[in-house]
């Protein structure tokens, strides 16, 4: 009974007469013939693959010394789906050292292979369009360029075409049929790509193509059937037909890249040519010693950040804030910056772009909330502001992470400003709305930034209720020799008044800027004229 509740049927078998006793039915068990079948090794066997009978023949009935247990997987032959076994068990010699008995148990793994299959198919396929992921696709590229000898490479090229405007697709019809237009484009590219092509789906957009024997002088014609077969016919879902097109980028192998990593960078280079021209475009990946020469500085500038990070080498910078009445420093703004090991400080121009392009500014962002935090924490008298980029605030986890360091140290919280530029908070209003609301509970303030470079401004300025705006620089920057960004100017703090928020004027340059500004009614002015960004905390001067 605790056998069968297991799954498993013991048998004995006496290979000298070919007899079989079975604990129960194993036809119950297994699904498949009768119990008759199984009770000599003939039937049994006849049900084995063949292959797999002889194999087991020679694994169970091999001579053994002192018994030999052994342990084998195959598959049972049947109209259907093929039933799984596992079968383990002990070789008993006779007097001979010949096979005697048998002894073993059968146990039914279909579903465990099922499982394994769905597995393994997973980790190599993309689940929505049944293509390769791009993991695999990758390793397809390595193989052409990487271990196949370069006297035996033949002529390929690698393409990665993107769905214009997917998520204008997202935003009309909903996700359900942007999916449906995913799987077809793929399907459509496939049957351009031939089969003999390799195909992966490498982001939600976008799809990786290897064509073999595809020449550098063919690459055109190609990249332009790809783009003929998206959107000569519209595509139909179930929310209607949906008209879309794509953009192709390529590269000729194995001449214009090295290896795999390459192939798919140069690629996407060559897609980002192509979309900065407009839908529906194509572009080629030709050598540029400027773009190459950006590339390696990009790629040294990332590891800079990443080893700064890894040693504790971020620091803050802190900028005084002032009182326009009183010109005293109320608050300071942290602004990030790299210690190189030799002392040099790096400004946050030269690196936070590289960090948006290859996505470390989450980490950094998080970084610099944990300094700013240690630094309240150290100095008790101090009210310090820091900036939350655009990639953390559309970024869902990342903003809750953020959240919930504030929360873990609440008790700072009131003398923290969180800074979001416009631009940021417009990305999505309604997650804006939650993360200004979550904050401001917690007693922090909010602070829009660059406020006036978003042409929606006046429309959702309201409905953030944030506590303070940062007059964007750039108006005021020559401030007192431009009448247009007076008038701009002045609009923007009388705006920000009717919302009872408080106001910050950037850049202040020099005291005709700052008497200008105080005219206007703004309550805080910041700028070189108070005080560059500083490395050495500014309440132990």
């Amino acid at each position: 009974m605790a056998l069968a509740a297991t799954g498993d049927v013991v048998y004995e078998w006496t290979p000298s007469d070919g007899r079989i006793v079975w604990s129960s039915d194993p036809s119950a068990h297994l699904g498949l013939g009768e119990l008759s079948i199984y009770e000599t090794d003939k039937g049994f066997h006849g049900l084995i693959e063949d292959s797999a009978a002889e194999a087991r023949l020679r694994l169970v009935l091999t001579p053994p010394a002192e018994g030999h247990p052994f342990h084998f997987e195959y598959a049972l032959k049947s109209d259907g789906a093929p039933v799984w076994v596992e079968d383990c068990g002990v070789c008993l010699p006779g007097p001979s050292g010949q096979a005697e008995r048998v002894i073993g148990t059968v146990r039914n793994i279909t579903e465990r292979k099922l499982r394994e299959e769905t597995l393994s198919w997973a980790a190599s396929y993309d689940e929505m369009t049944g293509h390769l992921n791009r993991l695999r696709l990758r390793e397809q590229l390595a193989q052409h360029l990487e271990q196949i000898p370069t006297a035996d490479r033949k002529p390929a090229a690698y393409f990665v075409a993107a769905i214009d405007d997917l998520a204008v697709i997202n935003e009309t019809y909903g996700f359900d049929t942007a999916d449906e237009v995913i799987v077809a484009i793929g399907r459509r590219l496939a049957e351009v790509a031939g089969v003999n092509s390799v195909i992966g789906r490498t982001a939600g957009n976008k799809f990786g193509v290897i064509v073999p024997g595809c020449t550098a002088t063919q690459i055109s014609e190609r990249a332009a059937a790809f783009r003929t077969a998206a959107r000569v016919r519209v595509i139909p879902t179930r929310n209607g037909a949906v008209s879309a097109t794509i953009s192709v980028g390529a590269i000729a192998l194995p001449q214009d890249a090295r290896n795999s990593q390459e192939a798919m960078a140069r690629a996407e280079e060559a897609l980002d040519r192509a979309k900065a021209h407009g839908r529906d475009n194509f572009a080629a990946y030709a050598h540029s010693p400027q773009r190459e020469s950006l590339r390696k500085r990009t790629v040294q500038i990332g590891d800079q950040i990443v080893t700064a990070m890894a040693e504790n080498r971020i620091v803050l910078a802190y900028q005084a804030i002032v009182d326009a009445k009183t010109n005293q420093a109320n608050m300071h703004e942290c602004l990030v910056r790299i210690a190189r090991p030799d002392g040099q400080i790096i400004a946050a121009g030269d690196f936070v772009p590289v960090a948006e392009q290859l996505g470390l500014i989450r980490q950094l962002d998080r970084r610099v909330l944990e300094l700013t935090v240690a630094a309240l924490m150290k100095h008790r008298g101090a009210c310090l502001s820091l900036n939350v980029s655009g990639m953390t605030a559309s970024d869902r986890p990342t903003l809750e992470a953020f959240v919930s360091y504030i929360e873990a140290h609440a008790d700072v919280a009131p003398r923290m400003i969180v800074e979001l530029t416009e631009t940021a908070a417009l990305i999505d209003i309604e997650e804006s709305m939650r993360f200004v609301s979550r904050v401001r509970a917690l007693g922090a303030k909010v602070a829009i930034d660059d406020f006036g470079a978003g042409y929606t401004s006046f429309r959702n300025l309201q409905s953030l209720k944030v506590d303070m705006v940062k007059v964007d620089g750039t108006f005021v920057k020559g401030l007192a020799d431009s009448r247009d960004n007076q008038i701009f100017v002045r609009t923007l703090v009388d705006l920000a008044k009717n919302f009872n928020l408080l106001t910050v004027a950037e850049w202040v340059a020099d005291a005709r800027e700052a008497d200008i500004l105080r005219a206007f009614g703004v309550d805080y002015l910041q700028g070189f004229y108070f005080g560059k960004p500083e490395i050495r905390e500014p309440w132990t001067a």
